[in-house]
């Protein structure tokens, strides 16, 4: 009796043991084991089931996210068409015209990676709402810019919001699916940039074409989408946060964003208001390199670093960073000046110059989605992101050749081989990188990649603007020369935008001629960066998506972690 007794009580712990063990459950660990274990050997749940909340509740809170982010995409594609006519009307100049772009780029930039590291320590509801309202009041600042000067301001002010709001929604969407699902999900967020770039255009085009209201309205359109968003993210939004001792590296995001500033003004300006090889451009220069290289110093030894540099220790998101830059010039910097393109070297009205880019969208939207729910039913993604950069060379290469006289149809086809190529390419490596990271590090992780991406973008914008401005002053000059005509008594030595439609038919023209032919050449020096992303994407190592929001050296030192009807995502609770 007394044995019995002895013995029952470790029989029957032993049973719980294995009742515990065929569940699969664990504990969660109090510290994950350096190295960790990768995440193909992980042991969890299947695809599909690794969340507590279901593929409607995803899809609810998601929506206001989507919105947020369908109003930040907005933003830039509602003005494109109407850019001509602004930098006309305000009596700007190429320069200007490239820097209403610079400006909102250049503070996304800047703040993109300190909106992803706030979001590691504060609400990610409450900071997405903060970056609305931001990129709320830039918008009206610009739609009520008396000049050039404001306008540029206004749209840096935008830029802070849009950064926020970039960054944020791929956190979130992070925090509540799984790597594997992330695919399927990062579809939809193609589909939302797709919608934006084309509706942007078109309503941009419609604004500006139609009389009483004009460009001012291209920057008041968003405002209702915001607040809608705005409103749909407080009802739908449910995220838990994580309290945890806040470190808040201030020095760091000030020397980092200083830093890429001072870089990207010294690309903007240089070979127009000053010569590449001048006095001004080695103290720029050594003013940004110097404030980066403090800045990885302070982001070594800082306690909670705004770019946490052992995230590079892993290969992928080296890689994938790079690659990163890389695509942001070739994309921003050549597709941006396509709508200039059309209206300037053909003559469109801005609302056919939005129909246009129905082409390339088309190819975005098509590779966007169906990668992504192929990649979610297979797990592998590399492929993918090969072929897409393939697409990307051969389409960049194929506008290569446009000018003033290409057949539009031409142009649209090689505008769709683009689209298809960016679809495929822009996402997945943002996945990529999320697959690799833990979750305590996602909003950093997240936001470097957008970071670098946007930095190529701002960096391509800059420097192949300067490359068209040159371009066509030359083309301008000599043409005008050519007819008989005095560019300084045109009033073009300065390099203005003309309006198209007071110019007599001869300068015209010239014009259309000078834009044509300098815009084929931007596409063709962004060839070689496309090239070189090529084969960063090459040298990436694929790992499996995994099933789980946390990777398996989060979960415990067997990889087995806890089932998925158990365990609720990081970060989120049920949708209500």
């Amino acid at each position: 009796m007394t044995q019995t007794a002895r013995t029952a009580p470790g029989k029957h712990a032993a049973r719980r043991r294995d009742r515990r063990r065929d569940r699969r459950t664990a504990p969660v660990p109090t510290a994950a084991p350096a190295g960790g274990i990768p995440a193909a050997q992980s042991t969890a749940a299947p695809a599909g089931e690794a969340g507590s909340m279901s593929h409607r509740e995803i899809l609810e809170a998601m929506s206001g996210l989507l919105l947020a982010l369908f109003v930040a995409m907005l933003s830039s594609t509602v003005v494109s068409n109407a850019l001509p006519r602004i930098v006309a009307d305000l009596h700007g100049t190429q320069s200007g015209y490239t820097w209403v772009v610079v400006a909102t780029l250049l503070t996304m930039t800047a703040s993109t990676p300190v909106w992803g590291k706030l979001s590691d320590l504060f609400s990610k509801k409450l900071l997405v709402q903060m970056a609305l309202v931001i990129f709320s009041v830039g918008s009206a600042a610009a739609g009520v810019a008396p000049n050039m000067g404001s306008l540029i301001a206004a749209r840096a002010l935008q830029g802070l919001g849009v950064g926020g709001l970039t960054a944020l929604v791929q956190v979130v969407i992070a925090s509540i699916v799984t790597p594997r699902e992330r695919g399927r999900y990062s579809g939809y967020i193609g589909a939302v940039f797709a919608l934006a770039t084309v509706s942007g255009p078109l309503v941009g085009g419609v604004i500006v074409d139609t009389p009483g209201l004009g460009w001012r309205w291209c920057f008041f359109v968003g405002l209702p989408v915001a607040v809608a968003a705005f409103a749909l993210l407080q009802k739908t939004l449910h995220v838990t946060t994580v309290r945890r001792e806040a470190h808040i590296d201030y020095l760091g995001a000030i020397l980092i964003a200083g830093g890429v500033s001072v870089l990207l003004v010294w690309v903007s300006l240089a070979g127009t208001n000053f010569a590449w090889g001048s006095l001004t451009t080695v103290w720029l220069v050594g003013l940004g390199v110097a404030m980066l290289v403090v800045a990885a110093i302070v982001e070594v030894r800082a306690v909670e670093p705004i770019i946490p540099l052992r995230l590079f220790r892993d290969r992928t998101t080296s890689l994938a960073t790079f690659a990163s830059v890389l695509i942001g010039v070739a994309m921003f910097g050549s597709t941006v000046y396509l709508s200039q393109y059309f209206q300037l070297a053909h003559g469109m009205s801005p609302t056919r110059a939005g129909l246009m880019s129905v082409c390339m969208v088309g190819g975005l939207l098509v590779s966007s989605i169906g990668t992504g729910r192929i990649i979610t039913r297979t797990g592998r993604w590399k492929r993918y992101l090969v072929s897409g950069m393939v697409l990307v060379i051969v389409g960049l290469s194929l506008l290569s050749t446009i000018g003033a006289d290409t057949n539009l149809l031409r142009v649209g086809i090689f505008m769709a081989v683009l689209g298809l190529g960016l679809g495929a390419t822009m996402q997945n490596l943002v996945l990529a990188v999320q697959n690799n990271t833990a979750q305590k590090d996602m909003g950093a992780a997240s936001s470097v990649v957008a970071f670098f991406r946007s930095m190529g973008g701002s960096i391509g914008v800059s420097a192949l603007g300067a490359v068209l401005s040159h371009q066509v002053s030359a083309h301008v000059i000599a043409g005008l020369t050519r007819i008989g005509i005095d560019p300084r008594a045109a009033g073009q030595s300065k390099g203005a935008v003309p309006n198209l439609a007071e110019l007599p038919a001869p300068v015209r023209a010239v014009f259309e001629s000078a834009f044509g032919d300098a815009t084929g050449r931007i596409f063709l020096v962004a060839v070689p960066f496309a090239a070189v992303a090529l084969i960063a994407v090459l040298f990436i190592h694929e790992v499996p998506l995994r099933t789980t929001i946390e990777r398996a050296d989060e979960l415990g030192g067997t990889g087995t972690g806890r089932p998925a009807a158990q365990r609720r995502p990081v970060g989120a609770s049920p949708a209500r």
